[in-house]
């Protein structure tokens, strides 16, 4: 791919929703307002995390990334790590000789996630990795695409600091096309998740919390828009798999250099 040159105008900001007027006001207030969200409800994230699961949600994260490819001896960056779910599962498969560095821009997710034992926590935003070219064989993104400000320049990082032959892999809740899906898990995920989470020692935070991820997930933009993005970033191969019409794995392979 050839190198831009230096007075090329850089790619027009792609956020993956709107601006949700309700929890912020625009977009520059929008990364100091979700981390305040995020700081508040991150002791309960897990358990709320685990009801809205079902209790599957370890298991479906190990199972996506050990289909995706994430095996023995590879270097992980996780993207948007929240609490640690995704580094943990994606220690226990690149074993000994692997690592998985984890970053967030939340200090209490990271907080939490340093109680899973995570062996290297780093805030920071997927837009701008505090990494070296080349520094990983994988970047994963567990169920945070929705959060970060700018998908193009996000991608456009995750492509910097993948090696060669390397690959992206972002893990997302995608709002079905079906009119009564999308209503089924507009009340399961608006209405009963946020009730549940008021249970919890925190549960004003955390249901606001949960309230605020459903939006997220309904004004998320399309599939394709993700898709392009990633395309326009340089990665090939791009491959989205979906299940139950709701459950969206994206793949994509940095090939050669920038």
């Amino acid at each position: 791919m050839a190198k831009a040159t230096r007075d090329a105008a850089p790619p027009i900001a792609q956020p993956p929703h709107p601006v949700l007027e309700q929890y912020y006001a625009s977009e520059r207030e929008r990364p100091l307002r979700v981390n305040e969200m995020f700081d508040a409800a991150a002791a309960e994230y897990d358990r709320v995390e685990n009801a809205m699961s079902l209790g599957t949600g370890k298991r479906y994260r190990r199972q996506a990334l050990a289909r995706a490819g994430l095996g023995a001896g590879m270097h992980v960056l996780d993207v948007g790590c929240g609490t640690g779910i995704v580094t943990q599962e994606a220690a226990r498969l690149v074993g000994a000789h692997g690592s998985v560095v984890a970053i967030d821009p939340s200090s209490g997710m990271l907080a939490q996630a340093q109680q899973r034992a995570v062996a290297l926590a780093v805030q920071g935003v997927g837009e701008r990795l505090p990494f070296a070219d080349a520094s990983f064989d994988v970047v994963c993104m567990g169920y945070a695409l929705r959060h970060v400000a700018d998908l193009n320049a996000a991608f456009s990082e995750f492509r910097r600091v993948l090696r060669p032959r390397g690959f992206a892999l972002l893990l997302e809740i995608t709002a079905p096309q079906s009119r009564f899906e999308h209503a089924l898990l507009k009340l399961y995920m608006k209405r009963i998740v946020p009730a549940i989470s008021r249970i919890s020692r925190n549960g004003r935070a955390a249901s606001r919390l949960m309230s605020y991820y459903w939006e997220t997930v309904e004004n998320c933009v399309p599939p394709l828009t993700i898709i392009d993005a990633l395309r326009r970033a340089g990665f090939e191969q791009v491959e989205r798999k979906v299940e139950i019409g709701v459950f969206s794995t994206y793949r994509a392979v940095s090939v050669g250099s920038r």
